[in-house]
Order: C-alpha cells, then structure tokens, then sequence
C-alpha cells in the first residue's frame, strides 16, 4: 500500500517590519525550517510600511524598536485600516507590560528573537486563526443578504396578498353583489305581482336565500378588504371587536383612545390584519371566555395589546418550524418598521404589535394612504338595503 507523500511546505507571503537584515535572513532561515516557505518583503520606515500594505499579505511580522518607528506605531496604523492581518511582535528587548499592551491593541501574539523556534508554530496558529475570523465574517454577511433577501421577499408576498384581496373583494361586490341584488329585486317583485300562493312561497323561500348569499358575500368582502378602516382605526376595531363577540361568545374588552392623528400608509391595515389574525387564534385555539384588546399611542410608538385567558401557548408551540401564522405577523409588521412580542402562561397569550411612528404622523392635515382598500361608494353594507 502506497505512503501519501508528506505536504509540501506552506506558502506565506510576510510582510517584515525590520531595520536588520541579518535578524531578517535569520527569521526567513527559522520559517523553512518550521515548514513555511516565506515569500517576504522588509521595510524599515513608516514610509514604506504604508505603501507596503497596499499589497496583499498573509502576516505582517514586526521588530518592536527601530530608528524613528516602532511595532506599536506599526500596529495603530495597520488597525486604523480596519486590516485583519495577524500581527505579530518579535523583539531582543520587549517588556511583559510592553507585550500585554501589544495584545491588548489587538497583536497576535508575541516573541523575543533569542526564541524564534516558536516563529513557525504561531504564525502559522496566527494565519489559520486569521482565515477562520474572514470565513465567518464572509459567512455572516452571506447569512445577512440572504436574511434581507427572505424578508423582502416576506414583505413583497404580504402586499400581494392584500393586492389580491381588494381585486377578489372588489369582484365579489362587482359582479356577485349586483347580481345578487338583482335577483332579489326581481324575486320582491315576483311575491308582489303573483297570484299563486304557491309561487309567492317559493319566491320568498329564494329570497332568503338570496338574502343569505348577500349576507355572506358581505362577510368574505370584509374579511378580503377592511372598507370600515376608512373611518379610522378606531373604528375598525370597534367594529370588529363586535363581531368577534357576537360570533363567538367570547367576551371582548375595548381600551382605545378617543381620537388618533392621522397615521402612516400601511400602519392601519398591519395593525388591523394583526388584530383580526390575534382574535381568529383565539376563538380556534385558546379556549378563552374574554379578551381585551388594548390600541394606545405614547412616546411616537403605536401599541396594539391582544390579551386571552385562554390555555395559552408552550415553549414548543411558539417554536414550532411550521409557526406561520406567527412569522407572518413578525413580516406584516415589519413592513411598516414594527415588530411583534408574543408572550404566554398557562393564564393566556398576550400579543403586543409595536410600530414607531415618525413625527410627522402627528401634524394635522397628513392623510393616511388607504389605497387598494376600496372605493368610498363601494360599501358592501348597503348590498341588501336596495
């Protein structure tokens, strides 16, 4: 069976800061013969320091004193570059505090000259510490794009969605909704004129059904497209507090201020889609008797409070891999600058939307961007009043 040849010698390209040229022969000797084959430049001065670093180095290697400079001096210059090379201190006369103060100022590590055995070992521990600190720093900014990438990408499909939502809301009102309405004109019109008892009960058997149908349609054109935020926040979630009790008989307390300034495009419609998302979990999941839902307005910050006394949530659920329902509020509420704390006991869940508001949200006059929520003369209420 074959032997693998042994390595060959590690290839290092030095940068040396040294005013002796035989120290320099004599480090270049310790290398080889630690397994470096060294590829080195010396430069004695400030001077040439500077323009050597230009290049691209593996290590820079530094005498500690030299006429007019010094390896301290060297090592400010190479940090306030924002330079990573690992930096190591060699001198015939360095001090233990000298030395901790070389380390502190981010050396990496440090030797006397009548001790240069130990030059290969710690700059070769120096260079792979070194390729190891940019590999995770590349690593990081890979994740970070990649994150940034996820998350518009979050926030593109949340707009979509509710791009979505008007166009279908707005079909249903169009074309469900008026056909619907027609219909029940006609089937009014059939139970007035006909002489048939039995013509007038089955046309009033279809107009409940017709009524039904208009009923519904009006409930998915909410659930699509909030029309009631047009009348403000506040009353959007007055409206849907009510219809949240009514449906589920689960008690519901309302805290909300009197009045609110006009808010930033977009903050209306997170805060309302996360309200409706916080009560739709807890009629499904929390088995809770009450809620309180909790909107005020202090130090510029929007807070929207959700809080049940249902069975609440364990550590596992909230970690669950496929928590959608949960990362898609984090991304809802990121697309408006604010962020989502979900807490919970055995007592009940408590959702807590925070959204920073600039300060001219506060000036009289702004007008919040409510498009793609509807027309002002599309209000499906008046479906089944005709």
């Amino acid at each position: 069976m074959d032997t693998p040849d042994p390595p060959g010698p590690r290839r290092l390209r030095l940068l040396h800061l040294e005013d002796s040229e035989p120290d320099h022969e004599l480090m270049l000797a310790q290398l080889r013969r630690g397994g470096i084959e060294p590829s080195a430049v010396r430069v004695d001065t400030e001077a040439d320091f500077l323009r050597a670093l230009q290049q691209p180095w593996d290590a820079v290697i530094s005498d500690y004193n030299l006429p007019g400079f010094s390896g301290l001096v060297a090592l400010d210059l190479l940090k306030a570059q924002g330079s990573e090379l690992p930096f190591i201190l060699v001198s015939g006369e360095i001090g233990e505090d000298t030395a901790v103060e070389a380390m502190r100022n981010g050396a990496t590590d440090y030797l006397l000259k009548n001790n240069l055995a130990r030059l290969a070992p710690a700059l070769l521990r120096a260079v792979e510490a070194g390729q190891m600190r940019r590999e995770r720093a590349r690593t990081n900014l890979e994740l970070d794009a990649s994150k940034q990438r996820l998350h518009e990408l979050a926030q593109h499909l949340q707009t979509s969605i509710e791009m979505e939502r008007t166009a279908i809301a707005r079909e249903i009102h169009d074309d469900v909704g008026g056909s619907l309405t027609a219909v029940k004109f006609d089937l009014a019109w059939v139970i007035r004129h006909s002489d048939s008892a039995e013509v007038r009960a089955r046309a009033a058997s279809a107009l409940e059904t017709v009524i039904s149908a208009l009923e519904s349609s009006q409930r998915i054109m909410h659930n699509l497209r909030p029309a009631i935020l047009e009348q403000g926040l506040v009353a959007a979630l007055q409206w849907m507090a009510a219809r949240f009790e009514r449906r589920s008989g689960i008690a519901c307390v309302l805290r909300l201020p009197q009045e609110l300034p006009p808010l930033p495009p977009g903050v209306p419609l997170v805060a309302y889609r996360t309200a409706q998302e916080a009560l739709t979990n807890v009629s499904k999941h929390a088995q809770a008797s009450r809620v309180e839902i909790d909107l005020s307005l202090a130090g510029g910050v929007l807070s929207l409070e959700v809080a049940d006394n249902g069975r609440g949530l364990s550590q596992e659920d909230l970690a669950k891999a496929r928590s959608f329902g949960i990362r898609g509020l984090h991304e809802r509420a990121r697309t408006v600058e604010g962020w989502v704390d979900l807490s919970s006991s055995g007592a009940g869940t408590t959702l807590i939307l925070s959204i920073p508001l600039q300060e001219e949200v506060a000036r009289p006059g702004a007008v919040p961007d409510l498009s793609g929520l509807g027309r002002h003369d599309e209000d499906p209420t008046g479906w089944g009043e005709h």
